[in-house]
Parts: C-alpha cells; structure tokens; sequence
C-alpha cells in the first residue's frame, strides 16, 4: 500500500511540472482556434489533446490520494468539461472548442494546485 502511494505521489509530480506547460498551450491554442489558426494548429491541438489524455489519466489513477482527507478535485465536474470538449472536436468547430478548452483550463489549474497539496 505505501509503494503505491509513493507511485502516485512520483506520478503527480511528474504531472506538476507537466502541467504548467500544458495549461500555457491550452491558452495558445484557444487564440488559435479563436480565429488565428496558423499552419501546425491541427498538429498542435493534437498534441495537446495527447497531453490532456495523459494528465486525466494520472488524475483517475491518483484520486484517491488527491481527495485524501477532503475533496479537491471534484470529478463529475471535471468530466463533464471533458465531454463538451468531445463534444466540439466531433463538431470539428474551432470556436465550439476555443471555448471548451478555455473552460477546461481553471480545472487543470485546479488539478495542479491538488497535485501540489498532496505532494508536499
């Protein structure tokens, strides 16, 4: 039991100081599909779309540690703003997923902030 919880811990610090670069490029790529699209956008959204995977991932393996002793992460919440970005990307509308990306990017802020508590 306290090699998982160690596990997680690595897992979410790793998620720490991969995070903030992610949130920076969901900002980017909101400007982007916002109607500056440039030649790699697709490409970009891609690769941030992978990353977003990756972090929700690491956000279900570890819950239980990042609402150990109070909830801070609230997970209904958390995937219903992941389903309204599937939602725009089957839409394959730039401004429906502008607008879903930049309502996603307080609850990355949020898992990070989690992420921090935790671990420290």
């Amino acid at each position: 039991m306290e090699e998982n919880r160690l596990e997680q811990k690595e897992a979410l610090q790793t998620l720490v100081e991969f995070n903030e670069r992610l949130v920076k490029n969901m900002n980017i790529i909101v400007k982007e599909l916002s109607g500056q699209r440039l030649d790699d956008t697709d490409k970009f959204l891609k690769g941030i779309l992978d990353a977003v995977n990756w972090e929700v991932q690491v956000m279900n393996g570890t819950m239980e540690l990042l609402n150990e002793g109070k909830e801070r992460i609230n997970k209904e919440e958390f995937n219903n703003k992941i389903l309204e970005l599937s939602k725009a990307l089957k839409a394959k509308d730039d401004a429906k997923q502008a607008e879903a990306i930049r309502d996603l990017i307080p609850a990355f802020e949020s898992l990070e902030e989690a992420a921090k508590e935790v671990i420290a």
